[in-house]
């Protein structure tokens, strides 16, 4: 702990206390000093950034905005970061507290706007109680469940000075861990012992843990299937003989016990619940969050630390190996092989406007093992996930469990500025492209070489070609059709980077290829595919689970 005993102003020791706590990136739209600071366009966008720059680096990723509307739009980032369990700091300024329900500039009640999309909303109560708040604020984000805090400084305070000596809280350190208790874990491996189809989930919570190291070890000593989240996905690599991703469905369907490692019962899993996940199987559920155990069904807890855990249940199961000539085992891959043909003929599909298919495997081919994936987008997002592996943990960024649309640039940006020896290929949609496209510009001046590819179909999920859009009376366009041909590729041209407009195969080869190699400025591939024309939407997600009783 440091103590500051000259005059100091607010704004600055603000500064000191960030510094502290080893900020050295802040997200946003206007600066202060210490930091390296990205001004975005949007706080939105600089929100998200900062969201996945602490799934990424597991300390608080900081925004910074101005206050009402910078607030507002800042609130997004709060929710996406909540509903992710990102660690994450929002920091804005506010009318001073003299003109407080005057009328100020920009006034809001911002603490209480912020306060239920965080776990830790506050106003310090003076000038010399920043660095309390603070501190508070990045021990709150970091410890237990990680989430988004928010801290309020009005006008006064960050101009304002204190002549009183003031502390600068220490750097907060990592959180505790703790393992789950043993009387659970053995109860946990009786049911793995006897289970006839295991499944291990590993989640987008196994890849925020750093607990790679210990699940390779569980499912290469006991041969146990695995099934990855998309956010989960690299924690083992998606080229393991036992990921069963591929037989998803009939994975949950037949499963009679599950390992739920980071992963919640929410709607990505189909709430945990009859058909999806059959009613008598029982669920091991590994979790930081005591509030999240046995939600939608009931299940068997294991609370703690997910390495922790896992080692403890490997420990358990020594000796254990799953038979590999399980029916269970040979039915999904049976069905992972059927899948995998299916999707080699589309991916030969040489009809022009080109499929999903087609478009991923030209793309697939050109990228390095370590590339990291953002991607977002309706069809584009969901086929992908099934096309790209991943071969290490948190290389890949998409809407995660919020299923946010339009965070594809602010993420981009925040896994550039964390993986500086890495290429960063955004895969998009371009309705989810245009709700941050002119972040280009904010990449280009920060130098990042970000390569983003625009699946173009000329819609949301379905869109319309040039003669059936220009045939149509406006007023009966669906509400999923944008305009045909948008040349997504000239925004890039616009701020200094280079755009491609492609329609082939071999174009958007030869884009992407020249996209990768380029090492100083950022790259827009806008490819053409089929639009799809004015089909019925259908989601999954829409169905509604059995009632809980």
């Amino acid at each position: 702990m440091s103590i500051i005993q000259e005059k100091t102003v607010g704004a600055k020791l603000l500064a000191e206390c960030l510094k502290e706590q080893g900020v050295t990136v802040v997200f946003g739209i206007v600066g202060i000093p210490v930091v390296e600071f990205i001004g975005f366009r949007n706080e939105q966008s600089a929100s998200y950034a900062a969201g996945a720059w602490g799934f990424l680096t597991g300390r608080p990723g900081v925004c910074l905005t101005v206050s009402g509307p910078g607030v507002i739009h800042g609130l997004a980032g709060l929710g996406n970061a909540q509903v992710n369990c990102w660690p994450m700091v929002l920091i804005s300024g506010s009318s001073d507290t003299t003109q407080e329900d005057m009328g100020g500039f920009q006034e809001l009640r911002q603490v209480e706007a912020c306060r239920q999309y965080t776990k830790y909303a506050a106003r310090p109560g003076s000038i010399e109680q920043i660095p309390f708040v603070v501190e508070k604020a990045f021990r709150t984000a970091t410890y237990g469940r990680p989430g988004p805090c928010y801290i309020d400084l009005p006008g006064d305070y960050i101009q304002g000075a204190t002549s009183r000596k003031v502390s600068i809280h220490r750097q907060v350190p990592e959180a505790p861990k703790y393992q789950a208790d043993p009387r659970d874990v053995e109860v946990a491996v009786q049911v793995l012992r006897t289970a006839k189809n295991p499944l291990i989930i590993v989640g987008k919570g196994a890849a925020y843990a750093r607990s790679e190291k210990e699940i390779n070890h569980l499912i290469d000593s006991t041969g146990l299937p695995f099934l990855p989240t998309p956010m989960g996905k690299g924690v083992v690599s998606d080229t393991h003989p036992l990921c069963v991703a591929a037989a998803r469905s009939k994975a949950l369907a037949k499963a009679d016990a599950i390992v739920l490692l980071g992963a919640r019962l929410n709607w990505i899993l189909h709430f945990g619940m009859s058909p999806r996940i059959h009613k008598d199987c029982k669920i091991i559920q590994v979790d930081i969050c005591p509030e999240e155990i046995r939600n939608n069904r009931e299940t068997l807890p294991l609370v703690g630390d997910i390495s922790l855990v896992v080692s403890q249940l490997a420990e358990g199961l020594k000796g254990y190996q799953y038979s590999q000539q399980s029916p269970y085992l040979k039915e999904l891959k049976a069905k992972i092989h059927a899948n995998t043909e299916s999707n080699e003929k589309r991916y030969k599909d040489d009809s022009i406007p080109m499929s999903y298919h087609r478009v991923f495997s030209e793309i697939k081919q050109r990228l390095p093992e370590d590339v990291v994936i953002v991607s977002e987008g309706a069809n584009t997002m969901d086929i992908a996930r099934t096309v790209f592996d991943m071969y290490s943990p948190r290389l890949r960024l998409d809407a995660g469990t919020f299923a946010t649309m339009g965070v594809g640039m602010g993420f981009s940006v925040a896994a550039q500025m964390f993986h500086t020896n890495r290429k960063v290929v955004a895969i998009v949609g371009d309705s989810a492209f245009g709700f941050s496209a002119m972040e280009l510009e904010t990449a280009a001046r920060a130098k990042l070489p970000l390569v983003i590819i625009v699946v173009n179909n000329n819609g949301i999920y379905h869109g319309l070609d040039h003669g059936e859009f220009n045939k149509t009376p406006i007023e009966s366009l669906p509400p999923t059709a944008l305009l045909p041909e948008t040349r997504y590729d000239m925004i890039a041209d616009a701020v200094g980077g280079k755009g491609y407009f492609v329609r082939t195969p071999e174009e958007l080869g030869s884009a992407v290829q020249q996209a990768l190699n380029e090492t100083e400025k950022l790259s827009v591939v806008n490819v053409m595919i089929k639009p799809g024309g004015k089909k019925k939407l259908e989601f999954g997600w829409m169905s509604n689970p059995e009632p809980k009783l």
